[in-house]
Order: structure tokens, then C-alpha cells, then sequence
């Protein structure tokens, strides 16, 4: 271990969030480059840092920090520097000069004790004086924070989350209640406030301890995709989490609904406990859904000759389902179209589309995804957008005609007669409510989606419920047309949807199995597949292949495929930038993914020329892009995502995106690749079946391989074992059912 003491010269980047700082130490030794955690840290400090010299591949020789001590300045050249380098703002080196040369060696005892005294040197007035002294206060404050939460164990990256919330009430906050923690700072989980609990002495059976950990366990059941948990799964869970026996669950988490951070309900001869937010979701969605389900008064009669009309003059020949679906949503306010691949869900868009525009109706079309949506594009010929798009993503939630996170709400709804939103199966609940909470009833709103595909990444089970709640028109497509019917993608598809056998004999031009019972030998064989053997095969990039998995951890994991995967189809090379945070490496020319939802991020498309034409905010978990820059000098990496849109990212806000050359089978929803590859050996059974396997093969455009156990393959498709969710939205739609 090294100690060295010297001055912040200058910081090169801070992470406000977590405290994580690279900054220049000046001292008469010269100049050296620091990293580490910081709670505060400003030019012109003066530190005693105690760490190790590491050597980066791109930085050069580091003082990686490991703990520090602010000093005092020792004289009178000290203070001033300090004083004017910036730390106290409205003091420049000029002003520092002038205080010093009044103050002397009594300059720090005379900002603290008697502020008023500054206003005696030229170009300080009261109020400033009192400004200043107010700077130095709340970083005394600050420091003495930071000692009393490092008594109980807690880092600095995260004291500098918890001070930045809670300020001086933190010392209130932990003694009391350090479980308040879980719910207000990002990145405090349960266990995290419950190890602090345990320094402070608050016993395991407190009822604190209890109720946090009932609501955690509400909260991670919601990351799982439920809306509620019975209250006897609830007990168990968060007794195995507390490691204690909840005697006395009712009381608790009446607590909670007192709180109103729950909800009690009795149903189906259970008690369901729901976070209240979710709750009300539910129930706002079933409600607003029943005033949309408006009957149009205009005849069968009627409809038929005008729909015949336009079939006849855009050459349609639909199928008599497909010609139900549209009659459908010609006279219902809200209509449901479900079908597997091949069964001409996109044509009946198409009839729907030119019939209300014939009626002169306007149309707005969207998906959950810019994948999604650039392919109703090229299906309809009409512009489809993002829901989040559509919706107006709210940059300024002070703003005042802001609901939530979006602009278009019940008070700015959208303007359209006829609104459709494809991939229904990947909308949560939360985005439905969004969506309905700025469709007006009179409106229509017609929701297309594969019923049999995985549930939507986030809570609820939308569309599914809809159907099952059986009080809304829904057409259902069967039918596989011919041209459909030749591929092989499409005839196994639906086998796999009906638990039948598929034939593995590798005679199709679109369905290959290659067996391998090895994982290093079947990425081998992946790695293969995209280098060489199959873009000339489907005509496309190797960047336009995807490897999709059903785990993220394990030997054909997310996290292992893309650690070599880029070794192999991004190589190390000196003409490209690259970086390494976090533990994670990127590179010029990687394929990522953003991971969580952001709808502050600008974007950007630009002409070759450098000339915007388009700009927007809002990057959605699951965007995919390639890195076209990273820069070490600004610190930033530059991505491109779909439809050129072009956005840069602080290298402190890299943890939002992953490599993306493999990616799991959930993420992959609403997208479709020329080529999938899918590398396949044993794994978790619940996992493991029908319902992702039928979602895998139906993103292959062109040709799907599947590449590992013929075994597992065969027993995926006889495994209907699906994690069941905990969602009531049928039931709500139904209990408003009367009402309407």
C-alpha cells in the first residue's frame, strides 16, 4: 500500500450516483491519476489517499484508492489555492486572494464561526457571505455523515446514495428505521438494509424487519412477472427470506395497506396481497378497457358490402376468419386478433387499414418494440412507431400537462379514429395503462398478438387475460396459408404449439438441427455458422445473425456466449477504441442491447453530411444497436440503434447496456432475424418449454438452427410447464363486466 497527499488538480469524471471519481493529484512529486470512491470531492482539495498502483491498458500506471483523508490546507498558499480552485462556488482565484490576505491564517475559523466577517473584503456582500459559508457548512455536515454511516459497515459509494437522499434526517433514518433504506435509495435492496440493521442492534422479529420484508418480497415477485402473490405463498417466501416464522402475517400486512403500500383482497377462496400500485393498475386497466369496448351502430348488411367494396378494388382475397376479424373491428370499439405465424395476421391489418381509410378514418399503428414496429412498417406500408413513441415519452416530469411518464394522457389524448398495436403479447401492464390512459373512448383500438408466445418481460399477463376474461371480441387465426405452409419454420412452429413431434432429418431448406452434446463444441459450431456458413446462405451481415438462449447464466449462459462470441466476431484490433467498465469490455464495432428503460436519453439521426433530420428521447429496454465510437478523451460511447438513431452514453452509464451477439429468448420478443441460431443442452425444466421454444423458432425469418441435444429439443415440446403468474386482471374485467 502507497500513501501520498496533494491536491485534486483536476476530476476527469464523477458518477454523482455512486461517488466513483478519476481525478489528478497534484503534489511537488508532479501529477498522478486517481481512482476510487469519493462521498465528496472537489478542485483544490486536499487529500491524503492511501491505495495501490495498477497498471490500465489504456490509462496507464493508477492510484487505485482504497481510503483517504481530507486535510486541512497547512498554510497560507493552501487555503487560497483551495479556496479558489472552484470547491466553494462564487469564488474564484481572485476573490480566494483577497480573503486570504485579510483573514490570514484565521481564514477557515472565520468562514465557519463569523460568515458575516466576508462582506469586510471587497466584492463580497452579505447574502454571498452567507452563501459561502453555507457551502462549507454542508460539507462539514456531509463529512460528519459520512463517518457516522461507515460505523455501521456501509461503503462509501452507497453512504454518498443515502446522504444525497436523505441529507442531515439520515442520522434519524437509520436509527430508526434503516429499512426505509430498501424502499427510497436505488440499488438498496432488502438485504442490504437488513445487514445494517443487524450493526445497529434492531432484533430479527421486529416488526419493521417484517413488513420490509413482506413488501420486498411483493416487489421481487413483480420482477417475476406477478401482480400479487396469495398471502400463504407470501408467508412462505418471506419467511425463507427473514429466516424467522411469521406468526402473525394479517397484522403486518394490514400495517402495509394502512401504509397504502398494499392491498388486501379476498378471491377464489384465497387472500391475494398486491403492492398497491400494481392493484390499481389492474384495475384502472379492466375499467378503462370496458369504455373502450363500445358497440357501432351500423349493420352486418351494411359492413359486408362496403368491406366487399374495398377487397375487391385492393385485390384481397381474405379467408373467412380473416373477413370475420375485420367485420369484427368495424363494429366493436375494441377488438382482439390472435393467430400463430403464417396465418395472415398481416394481410387482415392490411384489409383493416385500407377499409378505414377508405371510410377517411385516421390510423395510427405501433408495437412494443423499434423492431417490432420498423416490421409493421414493412408489412403495411403505413408508419408504425414505438408505443413508448407514440405515447410521447416525458423528458420534464415537472412539466405541467405531465401524467406518469408520458405526454399523451386522459388530459392530451392521441388523435386518431383507429388505433392497432401489434405483438400484444409482449405489452406489460404497466405500458397498457399508459396506452389506454390516452385512447378516448369512440375511439377504435384493435390489439394483434400470438397468445401462445412468452409472457410480456414485465408484470402482468395482458393479453392473455383479455382473452380469458371472455367479454371482448377476440377472432382467432388458424389457418396456415400456402406460401406460409412451405416453410419449414411455420409447419413446426404450430407442431411445437400442439405438442406434436418434429422430424429432425435436416431435409428442410429452413429448419436445421445439428446435433452436439458439448457445450465449447457447439459454440465452436456457432461461431462457425455465423462467420462463414450462413450469410451467404440467408443473404445478410453477420451482425444480422442472432444467437438466442434460454439462460443467462450457465455454460450456454447470455454472460458466457457474449464474452466469446466477441472475441471471435469482434477481435481485438488497434484501428478500434475500446474500453473495459465495470468488469465488462466494449469495443468499436460490438453488437449491444440496452437492459432497462430510459426515458431521458437523447437520440439523434444524422445525413452522412452531419445534418439532424430527425431527434427524440427515450431508449427502451431491449433496443438493439452496434457501438460506432468510443472515445476515451469525452468519455463516451456512441451506439446506433434502428433507423440510424444514434445516441451517446457517459461511460458512467454503461451499466445500461450488455453485449448482445447471444441473447435470451425473452429479450428477443417482437424482433425477427434473417438467421437464429439456438444452442441447446439441459436445463432448468420450468424453463425449459414449449411455450419458449415455440417463441424462439418463430424469430428465425429465413432459417433457424438449432444446434445441441435432439433430446432436450423433444422434451421442451412435451413440457407445457410454464411459470403460471399471479395476475387478476381477468377477474377485474369481469367484476366491471355489469357496469357497462
Amino acid at each position: 500500500m502507497e500513501t501520498v497527499t496533494g491536491y485534486v488538480g483536476h476530476i476527469v469524471f464523477r458518477n454523482e450516483d455512486n461517488g466513483y471519481t478519476v481525478f489528478h493529484l497534484e503534489n511537488d512529486d508532479g501529477e498522478v491519476t486517481c481512482v476510487g470512491n469519493f462521498n465528496y470531492i472537489s478542485d483544490g482539495e486536499m487529500l491524503e489517499l492511501t491505495g495501490e498502483y495498477v497498471h490500465h491498458n489504456v490509462y496507464g500506471t493508477q492510484l487505485k484508492v482504497t481510503s483517504y483523508t481530507e486535510k486541512e490546507p497547512e498554510d497560507l498558499v493552501s487555503i487560497e489555492r483551495y479556496l479558489g480552485s472552484g470547491a466553494i462556488k462564487g469564488v474564484g482565484a481572485a476573490l480566494a486572494g483577497r480573503i486570504v490576505k485579510k483573514f490570514r491564517e484565521y481564514t477557515f475559523r472565520i468562514i465557519e464561526e463569523e460568515p458575516e466577517r466576508l462582506a469586510e473584503v471587497k466584492g463580497i456582500s452579505e447574502r454571498k457571505a452567507r452563501e459561502i459559508a453555507v457551502q462549507v457548512e454542508s460539507k462539514k455536515d456531509m463529512r460528519k455523515a459520512m463517518i457516522f454511516l461507515q460505523k455501521y459497515g456501509i461503503s462509501t459509494k452507497l453512504a454518498a446514495r443515502i446522504y444525497q437522499y436523505y441529507g442531515m434526517r439520515v442520522y434519524r433514518v437509520l436509527e430508526e428505521n434503516p429499512y426505509e433504506l430498501a424502499d427510497n435509495i436505488d440499488g438498496v435492496g432488502f438485504r442490504t438494509a437488513d445487514e445494517i440493521a443487524s450493526r445497529i442492534g434492531i432484533h430479527t422479529d421486529s416488526d419493521y424487519r417484517i413488513k420490509s420484508g413482506l413488501f420486498y418480497t411483493l416487489q421481487q415477485a413483480v420482477n417475476e412477472g406477478h401482480v400479487y402473490l396469495p398471502q400463504d405463498v407470501l408467508t412462505q417466501r418471506a419467511g425463507a427470506l427473514l429466516e424467522v416464522e411469521i406468526s402473525d402475517i394479517g397484522k403486518h400486512v394490514m400495517d402495509l395497506c394502512i401504509e397504502k403500500k398494499t392491498v388486501m383482497k379476498e378471491a377464489d377462496g384465497e387472500i391475494r396481497i398486491y403492492p398497491a400500485h400494481y392493484y390499481y393498475l389492474e384495475l384502472n386497466t379492466a375499467k378503462m378497457l370496458h369504455e373502450l369496448n363500445i358497440d357501432c351502430e351500423i349493420s352486418e348488411a351494411a359492413v359486408e358490402g362496403r368491406l366487399k367494396k374495398v377487397e375487391g378494388e385492393e385485390q384481397i382475397e381474405p379467408d373467412i376468419m380473416q373477413h370475420r376479424a375485420v367485420i369484427e373491428a368495424i363494429r366493436h370499439g375494441l377488438l382482439i386478433l390472435t393467430g400463430g405465424p403464417g396465418t395472415g395476421k398481416t394481410t387482415t391489418i392490411n384489409t383493416m387499414i385500407r377499409f378505414f381509410e377508405s371510410e377517411g378514418m385516421s390510423i395510427l399503428l405501433a408495437a412494443p418494440t423499434g423492431r417490432a414496429a420498423k416490421r409493421m412498417t414493412e408489412a403495411t406500408g403505413y408508419e408504425a412507431q414505438t408505443i413508448h413513441r407514440l405515447l410521447e415519452v416525458n423528458v420534464n416530469p415537472e412539466e405541467e400537462n405531465s401524467v406518469g411518464g408520458f405526454l399523451r394522457n386522459r388530459q392530451n389524448p392521441l388523435e386518431a379514429d383507429v388505433i392497432i398495436i401489434d405483438e400484444m403479447s409482449m405489452v406489460d401492464l404497466p405500458l397498457m395503462h399508459a396506452l389506454l390512459s390516452a385512447v378516448v373512448p369512440g375511439t377504435r383500438l384493435i390489439l394483434v398478438g400470438d397468445v401462445d408466445q412468452l409472457p410480456s418481460v414485465g408484470p402482468g399477463s395482458v393479453l392473455r387475460d383479455m382473452i380469458r376474461s371472455a367479454c371482448f371480441p377476440v377472432v382467432t387465426l388458424t389457418r396456415i396459408f400456402r406460401q406460409a405452409g412451405e416453410s419449414d419454420i411455420v409447419v413446426n412452429a404450430h407442431k411445437i404449439n400442439a405438442g406434436e413431434p418434429v422430424v429432425l432429418d435436416n431435409k428442410s431448406r429452413d429448419f436445421f438441427f445439428l446435433k452436439r452434446h458439448d457445450a465449447d463444441t457447439i459454440i465452436g459450431v456457432t461461431i462457425t455458422l455465423i462467420q462463414k456458413k450462413l450469410p451467404g446462405y440467408v443473404h445478410a451481415r453477420p451482425s444480422e445473425i442472432q444467437v438466442m438462449t434460454p439462460t443467462r447464466k450457465g455454460m450456454l449462459g447470455v454472460e458466457r456466449l457474449n464474452g466469446i462470441l466477441q472475441r471471435y466476431l469482434n477481435p481485438e484490433d488497434p484501428r478500434k477504441a475500446e474500453c473495459e467498465i465495470g468488469g465488462r469490455l466494449f469495443r468499436e464495432g460490438d453488437k449491444v442491447m440496452q437492459i432497462k428503460n430510459n426515458y431521458q436519453l437523447e437520440w439523434e439521426v444524422k445525413t452522412k453530411f452531419g445534418l439532424t433530420v430527425d431527434s427524440g428521447t427515450g431508449v427502451f429496454n431491449g433496443d438493439m444497436g452496434v457501438i460506432t465510437e468510443i472515445s476515451q478523451y469525452t468519455e463516451t460511447i456512441e451506439v446506433e440503434f434502428d433507423e440510424c438513431r444514434k445516441v451517446t452514453y457517459g461511460f458512467e452509464m454503461a451499466e445500461e447496456l450488455e453485449l448482445a451477439y447471444a441473447i435470451t429468448v425473452h429479450k428477443s420478443q417482437g424482433s425477427e432475424y434473417p438467421a437464429v441460431i439456438l444452442p441447446l443442452l439441459p436445463g432448468p425444466r420450468l424453463l425449459y418449454n414449449r411455450n419458449l421454444l415455440y417463441t424462439a423458432v418463430t424469430r428465425a425469418k429465413k432459417c433457424l438452427t438449432i444446434v445441441g441435444s435432439d433430446t432436450v429439443f423433444q422434451e421442451m415440446i412435451q413440457n407445457k410447464n410454464e411459470q403460471s403468474r399471479y395476475t387478476s386482471l381477468a377477474e377485474h374485467i369481469v367484476e366491471f363486466q355489469g357496469d357497462f
